[in-house]
This record gives C-alpha cells, structure tokens and sequence, in this order.
C-alpha cells in the first residue's frame, strides 16, 4: 500500500465554541494529507492539473470521528492509496494525536480522473506507477 504522514497542529480557527475541532476540518486535513501523499509518490497535484489538464474530483468523501482534536494539538494524518484504476482512485486516511497517538478519526475519498471540462478521462500513463496502477 502507498501510505505518506503528515503533521499539523490544530489552528484556533479551526476549533468550534466547544473548543473542539470543527468537524468539516477533518475533510480538509485529509486533502491536506492528499497533496503531501502525491508528492511523496514523485509529482506535485499541481502539475498534473497544469501540465497535463487532469483533476481529482471528489465523488464520494466519508469521515467517522472517534475522539475530539483540541486546538495547539499535534495532529498526524496517514493518508494512503487504497484502491486505484485508471478512471478513480479511492484514498484511505487515519487521524492521530501527535503526542500518545490517540486515534482521532478515520475517512476515505473516491475521487474521478476528468478533465478541464469536469468530464470523466483515463489517468495518463505516466501516473500510472504513481498510483501503483501495473
């Protein structure tokens, strides 16, 4: 499995009145963790949207929440390829706590290779090792 971790630390921002982090925050942190994955697979997301015209599009994104991260937290995110074919990918994530590894939540995102034009395309071939695609 092709795995990368990320770290952050809770922003106040982020945080609802509870003190707690906002529960949509989880969803940009597995983006967060997305990106970094990318390039520790050997490309920059951005260059594949630049360069060669092709998105993830998001078309499906679950998140179960376990124990609630608090702000100044040192959050580590493992985010990983699950599944991928030439037209999705599918992403696994799994949140901890920095200090006692704690696990925070858990979620996955399928996303659909398309075009500038937000119509399906096949992953190019030169991402294909990228994504463990033989």
């Amino acid at each position: 499995m092709l795995s990368h971790q990320t770290r952050l630390r809770v922003r106040y921002a982020e945080t609802d009145q509870m003190g707690v982090v906002y529960y949509a925050n989880y969803l940009v942190w597995m983006e967060v963790g997305r990106v970094e994955l990318c390039k520790a697979l050997g490309f920059r997301y951005k260059d594949m949207e630049l360069n060669d015209g092709v998105f993830l599009a998001v078309v499906e994104a679950q998140c179960r929440y376990i124990y609630p991260a608090r702000f100044d937290q040192d959050v580590l995110i493992e985010s990983s390829v699950e599944r991928a074919t030439p037209r999705l990918v599918e992403f696994g994530y799994e949140m901890r706590a920095g200090d006692d590894g704690r696990k925070l939540a858990t979620g996955s995102t399928k996303h659909m290779f398309c075009g500038r034009d937000m119509k399906p395309v096949r992953l190019p071939e030169k991402y294909k090792v990228n994504f463990g695609i033989g």
